[in-house]
């Protein structure tokens, strides 16, 4: 999720909350909920220390239990319940039976893990893995583990090189960056599974792997992941990376923003090392952080001049989305201003056309420093999107959907959406 202000409320929250106003409460109801809080002000939320999910034009939208609500209250706002955290559990699939899941379904880090190594041993002519660095606590001796990227294309010789130069166009698509967003770690793992089972039977798939290469971090912070997990059927809320360093917070509040951390245009997001975008100590200060950003310079050139309003030209190659949720959105670059960026007429065209297939709005992120699709298309130019996955509530709603939503809705909904961006790559400014 990336926190932002000014977007229409109609886009964010897509079911209007119920009114039910929190007071204080001798034995509160320790269940979290998303609570809409009218007339408040999200900067002003987040350094007092609220979990704030969501600013728009008429409040913010804050995760907690009648606690939080009651403090609020103290503070003079009315929050307003929108809908419960945790839904009611999907019956696990007969396969997934013997399957490391928790809350119904979601895969666990060893799951993807595993999933990737036998997906490389099925399609050894499509695909190659690589470990492209480590997760805080594998830095530090704590476990952790190895940080996972696989290329799918129709291997010739030179293909799937950790080299910029190369002769397909490539799309790149990260998830689980935030460790609480379940779903977008398994879009990932259905995106896997659709481009390498449909080589040979399915003439789109088939193009694409022809003629792009495609790669995919399905858990970019796989310790969160793991503290999440580690709830079972009550996913812990661990947004961030595992980094503990001087905080005096606990699960699920310390560790760092991986959202917030990146080298370019760091800085103004959160200094609260218990806040949801803490941003660190400094710019690219976490490994997960570092991994991900040396990966992407390995698979892509400089394709854009330094200044910020310098365009990237129309033969820029290449295309990256980062998944999160919720929402219902795609937004392209910038992050840290409200300013358009100098593709931006191209930039929501490709969005538009993606759009098509999900139904989702296009719309500049704003009042985000440090993201990812910042440094992507700053740094190197290259398309880059971040996609909100979900609505605020119901079944399908917020951070942790039902497991059944990701076939009944998610999937079928951003499949034709990541296959349009994929096509894309070869000329994403060319319109």
């Amino acid at each position: 999720m990336k926190l932002r202000v000014g977007i229409a409320t109609a886009a964010l929250l897509l079911l209007a909350p119920t009114a039910v106003t929190a007071a204080p409460d001798s034995t509160p109801d320790g269940t979290p909920y998303y609570w809409q809080v009218p007339g408040a002000d999200e900067h002003t939320l987040q350094a007092a220390g609220f979990d704030v999910e969501h600013g728009t034009d008429g409040g913010v939208q804050v995760v907690g239990d009648q606690r939080v609500a009651a403090r609020l209250t103290a503070l003079g706002y009315r929050p307003a319940k929108v809908d419960t955290v945790y839904k009611p559990l999907s019956s696990p699939r007969a396969a997934d039976i013997g399957v490391q899941t928790y809350y119904g379904g979601y895969r666990t880090v060893a799951e993807h893990e595993k999933h990737l190594t036998d997906v490389a041993a099925a399609y050894p002519a499509l695909t190659q893995v690589y470990d492209i660095g480590d997760s805080w606590r594998k830095t530090r001796g704590l476990g952790g583990h190895d940080i996972k990227a696989i290329c799918i294309t129709k291997k010739q010789a030179g293909d799937c090189a950790l080299n910029p130069n190369s002769a397909k166009p490539r799309f790149a698509l990260i998830a689980q960056i935030h460790a609480r967003e379940l779903a977008t770690g398994e879009l990932a793992w259905r995106w896997i599974d659709h481009v390498t089972r449909g080589y040979g039977t399915d003439a789109e798939v088939t193009s694409i792997l022809d003629t792009t290469e495609l790669w995919v971090i399905p858990i970019v912070n796989p310790d969160g992941v793991d503290i999440v997990a580690s709830g079972g059927s009550r996913p812990l809320m661990q947004r961030k990376n595992a980094n503990n360093t001087g905080a005096s917070c606990s699960v699920p509040s310390y560790g760092v923003d991986l959202n917030r951390n990146s080298t370019f245009k760091w800085g103004g997001a959160g200094t609260n090392k218990c806040g949801e975008t803490y941003q660190g100590t400094a710019a690219g200060s976490e490994p997960e952080t570092k991994a991900i950003e040396a990966w992407f310079k390995q698979l892509f050139p400089d394709q854009r001049g330094p200044g910020d309003t310098d365009p990237a030209p129309v033969t820029t190659k290449s295309v990256m989305i980062t998944v999160h949720s919720y929402g219902n959105l795609i937004m392209p670059p910038w992050g840290w201003t409200w300013d358009a960026n100098p593709n931006a007429t191209q930039l929501a065209a490709l969005g538009k056309k993606m759009a098509a297939y999900n139904g989702y709005t296009v719309v500049a992120e704003g009042d985000t420093t440090g993201t990812t699709d910042d440094f992507t298309y700053g740094n190197l130019g290259i398309a880059s999107y971040t996609f909100e996955i979900g609505s605020s509530s119901g079944s399908c709603g917020g951070f942790f959907p039902q497991y059944s939503c990701v076939d009944s809705l998610f999937w079928p909904k951003n499949k034709g959406a990541f296959l349009t961006a994929a096509k894309a790559a070869k000329a994403p400014y060319a319109g």
